[in-house]
């Protein structure tokens, strides 16, 4: 039996977590990851070719990449729940409905408070793991019963909350905050990451940017080859409202930060980023010209692996680094 938190609670073999992204991580992402004793997680739109805003259509979606995902593996995986904000919750409330009855094994819970579902989906019999941006919200989502949170630095891609805090700090806050499992992310792409995670208080990290960039990820080939070409300070922030998005620097976000910076009213910013959205970069493939959501691990990545290759290389490389890691501290006890 593993000694490791999250290992015991997913019943999985290494702690290393898929994040949900969007139009990326679907069927052979998830059952990839999963499959080599990680925990795959699925993503709102990724498997689909076009955008809907019918929620019973949304729903049956979801429950046809559920059972894809269980036809191509059967190891542990989870779903992604986007909480959202007043009538948008209404896309939440089906994807619940659908996970239990399709008996998910995990969900994966963000964008909204742990209040709303935690216990429905434990009732059900269904592990959560809540995402959080500070000590203040992992407190409160433990207090909601969640099973884990997850804690994403500055460093992540994706959507955060307005915190600027980084994995280096967040991470021992929250671990020092809660007594339930903590899976932390963000600039985390190899070994080195894992065990600096774990260093710092972390039982599992949570990875999105590198497995964006597997032969499995549902990314276009041009933002695969995009994030490859990255080096350096190679992404950036972008505020959205009461969010903030870190994305691969190009054309889009040269635009975009100058029309935001300009005063441009926030109507006509909406109107730029739906006609600019992650669906025209990950599935038109316009990797110049539209979002690309991504963390500065960016900067790490320099192939297009297999997925499951990627997490055996990950394992494999652990000891030495630990190795090395020793060798660096021997002297000091």
């Amino acid at each position: 039996m593993s000694s490791n938190r999250i290992c015991e609670l997913l019943g999985i073999r290494y702690p290393i977590i898929q994040a949900p992204m969007n139009w990326v991580s679907g069927p052979a992402l998830v059952a990839a990851v999963s499959g080599a004793g990680g925990l795959g997680t699925l993503g709102p739109n990724a498997g689909s070719r076009d955008i809907t805003r019918d929620v019973d259509l949304t729903g049956e979606r979801i429950r046809d990449r559920i059972r894809t995902i269980r036809e191509l593996t059967d190891f542990p995986f989870a779903v992604n729940i986007v909480v959202g904000f007043g009538e948008d919750t209404k896309y939440s409330e089906k994807v619940v409905e659908v996970i239990i009855e399709e008996k998910v094994p995990v969900a994966v819970v963000s964008v909204g408070s742990p209040r709303v579902y935690t216990e429905k989906l434990k009732g059900a019999g269904i592990k959560v793991l809540h995402a959080v941006s500070t000590a203040a919200h992992a407190g409160k989502a433990q207090e909601a019963g969640v099973d884990a949170v997850i804690c994403e630095g500055y460093e992540a891609g994706g959507h955060k909350g307005l915190t600027e805090l980084t994995t280096f700090a967040l991470t021992p806050m929250v671990a020092d905050a809660v007594d339930i499992p903590v899976i932390t992310g963000g600039g985390i792409a190899d070994a080195r990451g894992v065990i600096a995670a774990m260093a710092l208080g972390a039982d599992g990290v949570y990875m999105g940017s590198r497995f964006m960039v597997t032969r499995q990820a549902e990314s276009h080939e041009s933002v695969k080859k995009a994030i490859v070409r990255g080096k350096d300070a190679c992404t950036v922030s972008i505020p959205k409202g009461k969010m903030i998005a870190r994305d691969l620097k190009n054309n889009f976000t040269e635009e975009y930060l100058k029309r935001y910076e300009s005063g441009t009213s926030p109507e006509t910013i909406i109107q730029f980023l739906d006609r600019h959205s992650q669906y025209h970069s990950q599935l038109l493939g316009k990797s110049e010209e539209a979002e690309i959501c991504c963390g500065q691990s960016a900067g790490l990545i320099n192939d297009i692996p297999d997925a499951a290759d990627l997490v055996a290389a990950i394992i494999k490389d652990l000891l030495a680094r630990f190795t090395e890691l020793e060798k660096r501290l021997k002297n000091f006890f």
